[in-house]
């Protein structure tokens, strides 16, 4: 949510810079995520003050040159070289102290310096509005008609505003901090200083000297419009409050420079001054409004009703929607839809540039009927998020005459008939029991009953009995999230201050919580530092994800994990794997122009069992793309390829004590090819290239090399063991065979049946050529393979290392069929 200071000022005024008052919302509950300086123009002008020109006179080496001395305020005048036409003696003027920087309407900031001009000293500069960003024009230096002293800021002189925008990491329980007044509550209770309502007392007056004489209805009844708009709220539970108001008169057009400066401030684009008006004062008091064209309210009445199933309806958007019977609509005197109440008007019936009668909405709509609407259509609006948080539906009425008042000022409004306020039953304040005992062992503290009783009261808690030791408290409705007796105490401990509360000089606990051995989080951190060691880089990713990454409209994956109430269509289920999310991340920076990513990410993946049930499971991912090594002088980059990927799971294996991981061909889903390895023949990881597929939904623009690990599984097998060997004394022998097999014979089965043949002496093989040509016969392909021979107690000899290569010879030609080249 975004807060500018200079508006919260108008509502809670304070001394108190920016940072001090981010730090008091901070501590209460209210994150602060960032502070932003905005200046209506580069610099501010700051370094820029008015003066007054002493004396002025030709400069002795230059002909078009002036040497002047200009009055700053202080108590030295300042030499000051101008080369301006119309310069002159008594002037008062804009000057540009030392150390000013300028940021000009064209070309780059510069900063004033003291200096030399022909020979003459200089301490400043005398300005043209071009120079210091305000105008084009640069015939001469701005003479100014003013009164002010020498000194005064050109800012103060051009009421050029400063303002600090404030960023909130607005929490889902605080809808009653959702707008500036609920911020100036919030200070309220923190600093014990009033908070004040916009001024609505004038409303008064514009009613009462309003178009709603005898006289005027007559002329409104000849000129075929109707003097009033009626309101009939069919579903009272839906919609507890409805308030309305009939203007006139109303010049639609655009909005003067506060308000789009306002609008601008935090992030709104000005569109005309009803529409504008509307969303300041949601902003302002939090109460979301909607103005309609009154004189496309058919039949002048409004019905507050649900939708009937399968009801088309166009919104401002111009997509034609289809309504469900759970839609809460506002509708005409035929029933008609003209908006989705509290999240999204109608094409027909909003305010356009030939509008001149508005009927101006406020209302309290129920959350959950809101929420329904909103989720259905995927409609998600400044109104919506408020009002399916819940809003305060006191504020209807203020909210209206603040913006009847506004329209007034901006767009020349009267009011043409009486506001009419349909409230059938009072909303009444949520009554909680305050035990003060409790609220002491809850803190851990004791704070003290006038303290407490100064915080209810800051944060518009009523105490309405005192019972000793116990206190009857009235909530006001806007505070949604304080229903009981512990949400009083949290709300009394953020505005005490959990730094007040004090730690006790030994701190202890009843129990001692069990350590897991081994730690599960120690092995991850040593894994992630293996990994960024090898150049890859954490990332973290949002365990939502789209569906449609997944399945497509016409054919539901049912193993999905759907969220209900999701807040985005982009992030509408649980992600079922991690490569999606991942992909993602890849897309956002090739799109920067970052090619060369090397990427891994501990997550969580989600899937629904045929059953019924859940499951949750870890998962260690990993993402290469581009060049594996960077270019320098002395190489060339190198593209990443399946080998870099099963080197990185291959070391990730080893560090969990599964060193030979037995590699099988698959057919992954997401995956072109690639290989399952096996633990103790039990899958756990898949490694390959994304399949072309996968990566246009996604929209990645180059191939991904992607490998999974099945986190838990590799967790629960973990070794974490070494065993220590002697090094051997006697040497090592290799010996090479050349094997032609068929093609679908794999290098993995002649290691398995190496292994299984000699199980004392072979210490290792390796393939270091495979050769597929016109030089065999189709169909086969040709293995180089190299076997390390080595035996722990004595050196090998011939006779025995032929024995052994023998036996070797005769299973490959017997279980894979090969055919010994020599």
């Amino acid at each position: 949510m975004t807060i500018s200071f200079d508006w919260l000022k108008t509502l809670f005024p304070t001394t108190l810079p920016a940072d001090q008052v981010a730090a008091l919302l901070t501590g209460s509950g209210l994150e602060v995520e960032s502070l932003e300086d905005l200046e209506s123009i580069p610099g501010g002008l700051r370094g820029v003050v008015l003066g007054t020109v002493l004396t002025c006179e030709r400069h002795p080496d230059a002909d078009k040159l002036s040497l002047t001395t200009v009055a700053v305020g202080d108590d030295t005048p300042r030499q000051i070289v101008c080369g301006a036409p119309n310069v002159a003696a008594g002037q008062r003027v804009v000057v540009a102290l030392e150390g000013a920087t300028l940021h000009p309407s064209q070309g780059e900031p510069f900063k004033i310096k003291k200096s030399k001009i022909r020979g003459a000293a200089s301490e400043g500069m005398i300005c043209a509005e071009d120079e210091i960003g305000l105008g084009q024009s640069h015939a001469g230096i701005m003479v100014l008609d003013t009164d002010l002293p020498d000194g005064t800021p050109a800012a103060e002189y051009f009421g050029l505003g400063s303002d600090t925008i404030i960023e909130i990491g607005l929490t889902p329980n605080r809808a009653d901090a959702a707008s500036h007044y609920g911020v100036a509550r919030e200070l309220r209770a923190l600093l014990g200083q009033p908070a004040h309502l916009p001024d609505v007392s004038a409303f008064a007056a514009l009613e009462k000297n309003s178009f709603l004489d005898e006289t005027m209805k007559s002329l409104n009844e000849e000129a075929g419009s109707f003097p009033t708009v009626s309101v009939t709220i069919e579903d009272d539970q839906a919609c507890p409050r409805y308030a309305g108001l009939l203007l006139d008169n109303v010049r639609v057009g655009p909005s003067p420079e506060w308000l789009q400066r306002r609008l601008r401030s935090i992030g709104l684009s000005p569109i005309n001054n009803v529409v504008d008006v509307t969303n300041f004062v949601l902003h302002e008091l939090g109460q979301p409004l909607h103005a309609f064209d009154a004189d496309q309210i058919t039949g002048a009445a409004i019905r507050v009703k649900r939708a009937a199933a399968g009801e088309k309806f166009v919104t401002l958007d111009g997509v034609e929607r289809t309504l469900l019977a759970d839609d809460l609509v506002i509708a005409d005197a035929h029933g008609a839809p003209m908006a989705l109440a509290g999240v999204f008007g109608g094409k027909t019936s909003g305010v356009h540039d030939t509008t001149t009668r508005v009927f101006l909405e406020s209302a309290y709509f129920a959350p959950a009927v809101v929420r329904r609407t909103s989720q259905a259509h995927g409609l998600k609006t400044d109104a919506s998020f408020r009002f399916e948080r819940g809003t305060d539906p006191y504020m209807v009425p203020t909210a209206l005459q603040r913006a009847a008042l506004l329209l007034q000022e901006v767009a020349g409004a009267c009011i043409a008939a009486p506001v009419v306020d349909v409230f059938p039953h009072a909303i009444p304040n949520n009554q909680v029991r305050l035990r003060l005992d409790r609220v002491a062992r809850l803190i851990g503290q004791e704070i003290g009953e006038e303290r407490i009783r100064e915080i209810l009261t800051g944060l518009g808690i009523q105490i309405e009995q005192q019972t000793g030791q116990e206190w009857l408290l009235a909530v006001p409705p806007y505070k949604v999230d304080v229903t009981r007796e512990a949400d009083v105490i949290e709300e009394i401990l953020r505005i005490y201050g959990f730094n007040n509360v004090a730690l006790r000089p030994h701190n202890s606990a009843s129990f001692l919580s069990p350590f897991p051995n081994p730690d599960p989080e120690v092995i991850r951190q040593k894994v992630a530092s293996l990994l960024s060691g090898q150049g890859f880089s954490e990332i973290i990713t949002n365990s939502l994800t789209n569906s449609q990454y997944f399945e497509k409209a016409d054919a539901p994956v049912e193993s999905l994990v759907r969220i209900l109430n999701y807040n985005s269509q982009d992030l509408n289920v649980m992600r079922p794997a991690l490569l999606h999310s991942g992909l993602e991340v890849v897309r956002h920076n090739l799109n920067r122009r970052q090619r060369d990513l090397k990427l891994y990410e501990f997550g969580r993946t989600y899937q629904r069992t045929a059953a019924g049930k859940y499951q949750e499971k870890t998962v260690l991912g990993l993402w290469l793309t581009g060049a594996a090594t960077a270019e320098t002088w002395q190489h060339p980059s190198q593209k990443a390829t399946f080998h870099d990927a099963a080197g990185a799971v291959q070391q990730v294996l080893a560090a969990l004590g599964h060193a030979q991981p037995a590699p099988q061909p698959t057919q992954h889903s997401y995956l072109a090819g690639g290989l399952a390895l096996l633990v103790q023949n039990q899958p756990v990881g898949n490694v390959g290239a994304v399949s072309p597929q996968v990566l246009k939904r996604l929209d990645v623009s180059q191939p991904v090399w992607y490998a999974e690990l099945d986190w838990d599984w590799l967790l629960k097998k973990y070794k974490a063991s070494l065993v220590a060997r002697e090094l051997p004394k006697f040497p090592e022998v290799r010996r090479d065979l050349s094997l032609v097999v068929d093609k679908a014979v794999t290098f993995e089965q002649l290691r398995t049946i190496a292994q299984k043949t000699e199980k004392k002496l072979l210490q290792g093989l390796n393939v270091f050529d495979v050769y597929e040509g016109d030089r065999l016969e189709a169909g086969k392909k040709s293995y180089s393979v190299s076997f390390t021979l080595q035996d722990p107690s004595q050196t090998l000899t011939d006779q025995a290392i032929d024995q052994v290569m023998q036996r070797l010879i005769q299973q490959f030609e017997k279980q894979a069929g090969a055919l010994i080249r020599k």
